[in-house]
């Protein structure tokens, strides 16, 4: 974070579709230089606040500020700094990448040139590629391309909504990266929308979870998952032998599954020697022991709590 400037502030954000509450009294902040990570399970609300947050819809109540500003009261002054993708964009296939990026940018109210076109065909890993038509790209060159598009104007805050939908894992890599590249070398603020949550854990520094439109954790992704419980999988020579003695132990409350000789445990980190300590003393023989601590388990604790309350 940059001194702390907030680059969007929503406070009790909602938005109902009939009898649906898609967004139900939202708050978040995301600070200059930020990855922000947006995550949810699907129907938790995500795309509804993007569109809000892009004026696409408006809300039914609550307030969105970007940039300090009333998004309702200043929406044109502050859509001229920011970037977007929302689902997957839409390119004229027979034009080259250079064309297309020139066009859109024309029709956008840019002032387009080729220095322009060509360093944000850099940025994006795609120079190399100007002349050649879009419809020979893949669909992670085209979500590149994309993002081309998105930084023509040079925004301060770039929104995306799943960038890496559909994309194989050279693909995902490839976004993953550039985003690193966009907030260590561009300075940019990146909101990022994404269901996969692994590649949010390896790219955001910041982060929310929803739920049913609702906020159910915010802050720091080291913070957060070092507050988490570990998930440990310990592998041992007999499973039968160490669930008898499990069983006669305060272990067996933190067993989360057991498969023949792997078990699977819920645990402080503090309490891993405690627990390998008790297994060998009794004549456990243990092969294996992998503590796990990832925003995928840390998600599904959340939203798991979410489905059950």
């Amino acid at each position: 974070m940059n001194e702390q400037i907030k680059v969007i502030e929503i406070k009790n954000l909602s938005k109902r579709f009939n009898n649906l509450t898609a967004v139900d009294e939202l708050n978040l902040n995301v600070y200059q230089g930020d990855v922000f990570g947006f995550l949810g399970p699907n129907g938790a609300g995500k795309s509804t606040t993007i569109r809000m947050l892009l004026t696409l819809i408006k809300p039914d109540s609550g307030s969105i500020k970007i940039f300090g500003k009333d998004l309702q009261k200043e929406r044109l002054e502050i859509l001229k700094n920011v970037g977007s993708i929302v689902e997957k964009p839409d390119f004229y296939g027979y034009l080259s990448a250079y064309k297309n990026l020139e066009i859109l940018g024309r029709i956008s109210g840019i002032e387009v040139n080729k220095n322009l076109i060509m360093k944000n065909l850099e940025i994006v890993g795609l120079a190399s590629r100007y002349k050649s038509k879009v419809k020979t790209f893949s669909h992670g060159m085209k979500q590149r391309l994309g993002i081309a598009q998105a930084l023509l104007h040079n925004p301060e805050l770039i929104i995306l909504d799943e960038p890496t939908t559909g994309l194989d894992p050279m693909g995902m890599k490839e976004i993953r990266e550039l985003i690193i590249h966009l907030s260590k070398e561009q300075k940019k603020t990146i909101f990022l929308s994404s269901h996969l949550l692994n590649e949010v854990e390896m790219v955001a520094n910041r982060m929310i979870i929803i739920n049913k439109g609702k906020t159910k954790v915010e802050g720091e992704v080291k913070e957060l998952l070092n507050k988490n419980r570990l998930f440990v999988t310990i592998e041992v020579e007999d499973g039968d032998s160490a669930i008898e003695i499990l069983k006669n132990s305060r272990w067996i409350e933190n067993i989360r599954n057991q498969i023949n000789n792997t078990f699977e445990f819920n645990v402080d980190s503090k309490e891993i020697p405690l627990l390998n300590k008790f297994l060998v003393e009794n004549g456990v023989m243990i092969n294996s022991i992998i503590p796990k601590r990832s925003l995928e388990e840390y998600f599904l604790t959340i939203t798991n709590e979410a489905a059950n309350a």
